[in-house]
């Protein structure tokens, strides 16, 4: 699998249907189809890269209107995976940043560009759920490693409109880290 894509949509009904086209267009692997806060619906697909972008234009015309956010990440950063399902646990625990966007789409497309960009290690990709519909990543490494992928994070998910907040935390407290991890 080295391509992921997402359709996130304000209706969750349209979300049962973008789903089962999405999966019946082309050969991908279904990696998350739940409902999220404030009422959205989010399907990510993974697989080859022709697969996913087959599989995302098909959901995509099945409901426009109900469209909040859509990506298809070509070559996507393997500790993404592992952010999204909350298992990833950095053996080093330097600088913590964390990016925070208004859409599950934009946020993984902003942490593939950090992790892309700087040594830094995700920690983990929180989904919309009890966040009112945003998401947020945080990862770990050198300050200026961190400081850079959160930059280049924050950019992407910037050219979209969609972000909320970006941090960076030279030195966090044991106690914070505890929380985090």
């Amino acid at each position: 699998m080295n391509a992921v894509g997402l359709i996130e949509l304000s209706s969750i009904a349209s979300g049962y249907e973008v789903s089962d086209e999405m999966l019946k267009t082309a050969d991908v692997k279904l990696l998350v189809a739940r409902t999220v806060c404030a009422g959205k619906y989010m399907v990510i697909v993974g697989g080859d890269v022709s697969a996913v972008r087959s599989s995302v234009e098909a959901g995509l015309r099945v409901w426009e209107t109900a469209v909040i956010d859509s990506m298809v990440i070509a070559n996507v950063d393997p500790g993404v995976f592992p952010a999204i399902a909350g298992t990833n646990s950095p053996e080093s625990k330097g600088a913590l940043g964390v990016l925070e966007a208004f859409s599950v789409s934009s946020l993984i497309e902003g942490a593939d560009a950090a992790v892309k960009t700087a040594d830094v290690s995700l920690i983990e990709i929180r989904l919309a759920m009890a966040l009112g519909g945003k998401a947020f990543v945080t990862m770990t490494g050198e300050v200026a490693a961190v400081r850079a992928a959160v930059e280049a994070g924050a950019a992407v998910i910037g050219e979209k409109g969609l972000l909320v907040n970006k941090v960076v935390i030279p030195s966090p407290s044991p106690e914070l880290y505890r929380e985090v991890l």
